[in-house]
């Protein structure tokens, strides 16, 4: 707004002047001033004093910061108002509503940014794509292809404790979802049950293994059964024996060769099969020194380590694939026993693999 070069005080006098009976052309001769000025002045000003005419311009200034504010919010509802129905949340879209607001209605940059909700800042950033963002993204592709039933935690958990990469897990997450590799939650129903008896956590390797049977079918219809042994301490797998028939003596040579390169434990926690409950292990483990630690019928969450690898192994490989023969069945239990301890981060062990947790033991 143009400022006047007469003050309040020059304006009321030159009025007075003028009351006085000074003639206009003479003082608009005397203060430089044109005719039209004057009689402005008079048609505005008259009849006020100086303290009066210092109010009206305080009421003036007022009204125009009124007028420029009512201009901004309705200019402001404008930009909510389009925004409103497409949902929009992120960042990055925000700062596209405000730049479309400064392009096409003519909006500043503080008033779109205000009204969206964004700072300056942001609506000038220009992003730095950073050439790891495509070594995470072949990263995650290739280990979903590869761990089909991997969600976002383990691929994470892989990344960091296993390869030793330390990107931000929100930034991993963010390309994990926007390359759409998220997997389907399964809402599990719940049942209410009494409190079972806590499982015992073993304190050293070797305390305690568990183990139990799987079953499963070939491509023509043969069924066959998985044999698992597992270290309760550390959820180390220690063997997968595959056969059509898995007699005790078949599981007492299993647990002979387990106890070659590993040492004998000091307790075995099963459930009542008709191989676990035979006089031919019962002698065997009274050789071994080792206690047969049976859980109560019906009660598998007692032993409730070796369920919980079993769902692994049917979910991890064993239920994605379609095999014509045992052996084909052993190689790929065999291959996929040394990435589950080696290379597969455990959720109950803080993210860190068996073999990790075995040599933080040591």
């Amino acid at each position: 707004m143009k400022k006047s070069k007469y003050s309040d005080s020059q304006i009321m006098a030159i009025l007075k002047q003028a009351e006085a009976g000074t003639p206009v052309p003479e003082l608009c001769r005397e203060h430089g001033m044109s005719s039209a000025t004057f009689y402005k002045w008079r048609s505005k000003y008259g009849g006020m004093d100086a303290s009066m005419m210092a109010r009206l311009k305080e009421l003036e200034e007022e009204n125009r910061r009124l007028k420029k504010m009512y201009a901004e919010e309705r200019l402001k509802a404008e930009i909510v108002q389009e925004a409103l129905p497409k949902k929009v949340v992120k960042p990055s879209r925000l700062k596209e509503v405000a730049q479309d607001a400064v392009k096409h209605k003519d909006a500043s940059i503080r008033v779109a940014c205000a009204a969206v909700g964004i700072s300056e800042t942001c609506y000038r950033y220009q992003p730095k794509l950073s050439s790891e963002n495509a070594e995470i993204a072949d990263w995650l592709i290739r280990l979903t292809h590869n761990q089909r039933n991997w969600g976002f935690g383990l691929c994470y958990l892989y990344l960091r404790n296993v390869k030793g990469y330390g990107w931000n897990h929100k930034r991993v997450y963010r390309i994990y979802k926007a390359l759409e590799l998220n997997l389907r939650i399964k809402p599990k129903k719940r049942l209410v049950r009494e409190k079972p008896e806590a499982l015992s956590v073993p304190e050293a390797v070797n305390d305690c293994w568990s183990m139990d049977f799987m079953h499963d079918q070939l491509e023509d219809g043969r069924s066959y059964r998985l044999f698992n042994v597992i270290d309760d301490f550390n959820r180390e797998g220690l063997a997968i024996e595959v056969d059509f028939s898995l007699p005790a003596a078949r599981v007492i040579r299993a647990l002979d060769q387990i106890i070659e390169w590993r040492g004998k434990p000091k307790q075995l926690r099963c459930d009542n099969g008709p191989e676990y409950i035979s006089d031919l292990l019962a002698t065997w483990a009274e050789n071994r020194g080792v206690k047969l630690e049976f859980i109560q019928p019906g009660n598998p969450q007692q032993n409730a380590y070796i369920e919980r690898y079993n769902r692994t192994v049917r979910y991890d490989w064993l239920g994605q694939y379609l095999f014509s023969c045992i052996e084909e069945v052993q190689q790929h239990a065999t291959n996929w026993l040394w990435t589950y301890n080696n290379e597969r981060p455990n959720m109950a062990l803080g993210g860190i693999t068996p073999i990790q947790k075995l040599a933080l033991a040591a």
